[in-house]
Formats: C-alpha cells, structure tokens, sequence
C-alpha cells in the first residue's frame, strides 16, 4: 500500500488507494488526529465517528475515483479541491452512484507527510448519501 503523501497534491491518490483497499484503519492513517470530516454541514464528525462513517462509504465495495481539480499550498497547509465519484454496483447487486467536488485542507506533519486537517467532500454542495 502506498505511503503517506510527502506532497500535498499527492494526498487525494492516497486516499484513494486506502478507500479501495477496503481497510478502515489504512484509511483513517490519512487523517490527523482530531481532523473534521464534513459529510453535513450542520454536524461535522470527528474521531469514531468520522471513521464510522468512512467504513460505512468504504463498506459499500463499490471503489472511488479522484481527479484533482487545485492545490494550493502555504507552507506546511494545502487547499485541495478534488472530483470524486464513488460508482458501481454494490455487495448486494444495487447501483451505486455518488459523487461530488471536495474542499479540503491538508497539514504536513512533523514526519514531513501530509494528512487531512478537515475532510469536506461535498464542499459547498449538499450532502445526501448513505455515510452520513
């Protein structure tokens, strides 16, 4: 399995790569400590329950696809908006399609890798999916 991104346009591929290997606890590597993901905009998750809801989307079997749209960065913090689309059929034959355009902020850390401060994969969009 891939590293940790050393750069932060390399963090959506990361993240990619775990999200489809299956495994909750590779994913939640990519996330700092006390990160927000913002599946609602009214009731960001942190902690357990970001990553509850991260094995719920990855437990559809169904792989996600990124396309980096933009990074930038300042020092040691990086905006990233990202496309992404979650489509296939999933464990139980149902089509799934799901998708959106993330804004996130990514931190290099202290080991020099880049991880996620907050997670909003819908950015401004609405949210309406099964892992929230």
């Amino acid at each position: 399995m891939r590293a940790l991104a050393d750069r932060p346009e390399d963090v959506p591929a990361v993240f990619a790569e775990r999200f489809n290997s299956g495994d909750p606890d590779a994913l939640a590597e990519v996330y700092e400590d006390g990160a927000v993901l913002v599946l609602d905009p009214a009731a960001p998750l942190t902690g357990a329950d970001a990553h509850a809801a991260n094995h719920r989307l990855q437990g559809l079997g169904v792989p996600i696809e990124v396309r980096p749209r933009y990074v930038h960065s300042s020092g040691d913090l990086a905006l990233l908006t990202v496309d992404w689309t979650i489509e296939g059929t999933d464990s139980e034959g149902r089509a799934v399609l799901i998708e959106g355009t993330a804004t996130d902020v990514a931190r290099r850390g202290p080991d020099g890798r880049w991880r996620y401060v907050i997670d909003s994969p819908f950015g401004t969009g609405t949210a309406g999916h099964p892992g929230g």
